[in-house]
């Protein structure tokens, strides 16, 4: 099975090449990452080939996740060094800019044997932690094979992806006896990866470390004035709407809605955060051609008001340094059929949200939002037009959704304890021993 999926994978990348090319081309990616890809990095990555803790997360929402685990990792392993995997650029800039504590940072390889058995040699890992859904069966084999550990962390099964990995039950319950352990956000995501072929005994229900890994606003947890926020000196009057992570065919109902906000409000100013750098011209275009000023963010200047209507936040890494200044905050990912964002960075600064239909990928923390009245979904696009301005002109809902969010984060956070349990029952740290009672399905 193992080899019929390397030949899959082989003939996939030969059937994407001229995209990859293409991307290559059109927006930079993958030029400078092939040879880490490959499996070859810098000869003063490890250059003592020390033994280390290899944590992988596929993009920025992961990487953010895992700055939870990192400073109890050092502390608890010193005599391991600890790596940082992701396989998008943006994920690598925001590992490289935003978490603190990692002695390197690197592209995770193709899945591939020569490849990952090349890195496995190079990073020495005692342990390998994957965050959330990232499950790599040429990796984890090599890794059984040589003795490593490994664990799915922050783990989750979405009701979207759930269906295919049953249709593959076969091959899945192989992959998945490579890993040790499996630490879920939820009782729902433990069932599903059970039933998709884990060890019943292997699986642990810890929460999401999503809530244990948000930094506290900046007033509260003393360190001053974010430095993004100096682009921003936005009078107390002029209300700021900020779109969050938007996608292809989010932007233009942000806009219409940021057009009903102006009627009432002419100095409002809208903020597009666009998830994709590639997007970041084309939302910009669709705000000037509906008649807007628009700005980018590296055209601001420093301490000054945004001369501008709208601002494309053409940046890694600065959006949850934006939200104190919001009144609403629409996350995006969730008008089209992508399973939606994480809600939580808005959440910790108390601001009222609003998301979209779509939030597959956050179905357990977007329905407890919703259930403590922590947050409003729209079911049509066109609502945002009437959601948006309504909570504009409102302060006392704005107010009551923002303090239920800030609660319902707070109430939440303990994943993290557990999660680093679980990691010490399977590498014991040393002088001690953690203990985690397994999972048992009902």
């Amino acid at each position: 099975m193992h080899l019929l999926y390397t030949c899959a994978i082989v003939v996939l990348a030969v059937g994407l090449s001229p995209w990859f090319v293409y991307q290559a081309i059109r927006y930079r990616k993958y030029v400078g990452s092939l040879t880490q890809r490959m499996g070859y990095l810098p000869v003063s990555f490890n250059l003592d080939g020390d033994e280390s803790i290899w944590i992988h997360a596929v993009s920025v929402g992961e990487a953010l996740t895992a700055r939870a685990l990192i400073a109890d990792l050092k502390a608890r392993y010193p005599g391991l060094r600890l790596f940082l995997s992701t396989t998008t650029l943006t994920g690598q800039q925001v590992a490289r800019t935003r978490i603190q504590g990692v002695d390197a940072v690197f592209f995770f390889p193709f899945d591939l044997p020569p490849f990952v058995n090349r890195t496995l040699r190079l990073v020495r890992p005692r342990l390998f932690i994957m965050m959330e859904t990232e499950i790599w069966p040429n990796l984890l084999r090599a890794c059984r094979r040589q003795g490593v550990k490994t664990m799915l962390v922050n783990g989750r099964i979405s009701s979207r992806s759930y269906p295919r990995y049953r249709l593959g039950r076969g091959f899945f319950r192989r992959v998945l006896a490579d890993v040790d352990r499996f630490c879920m956000q939820s009782d729902e995501s433990a069932r599903r990866v059970i039933d998709i072929g884990a060890d019943p005994a292997r699986v642990d229900v810890t929460g999401s470390l999503k809530f244990d890994s948000l930094d506290l606003p900046p007033v509260v947890a003393g360190r001053g004035e974010s430095r993004v926020l100096r682009y921003f000196r936005v009078p107390a009057g002029r209300p700021v709407f900020i779109a969050a992570s938007t996608l292809k065919g989010e932007e233009a109902p942000v806009l219409a809605a940021f057009a009903a906000v102006r009627r009432v409000h002419p100095n409002a100013l809208l903020i597009i955060a666009p998830r994709k750098p590639e997007r970041f011209a084309d939302a910009e275009a669709l705000a000037r051609a509906e008649g807007f000023r628009v700005m980018r963010r590296t055209e601001l200047a420093v301490d000054a008001e945004p001369r501008a209507d709208v601002v494309i936040l053409d940046t890694i890494g600065e959006l949850a340094h934006l939200f104190p200044v919001a009144l609403v905050v629409f996350v995006g990912g969730s008008l089209v059929a992508q399973g939606g964002h994480n809600i939580l960075e808005p959440a910790v600064h108390g601001k009222p949200i609003v998301f979209g239909p779509h939030m597959e990928n956050f179905a357990e923390i977007a329905a407890t939002f919703l259930q403590h009245h922590a947050a409003l979904q729209v079911q049509q696009a066109s609502e945002l037009s009437q959601v948006v301005p309504r909570l504009i002109g409102d302060p006392v809902e704005r107010a009551r959704l923002g303090a239920a969010a800030r609660a319902l984060v707070e109430a939440n956070r303990g994943a993290k304890r557990r999660t680093l349990a679980a990691i010490a029952d399977v590498l014991p740290p040393p002088g001690g021993r953690g203990v985690v009672r397994p999972f048992r399905r009902a």
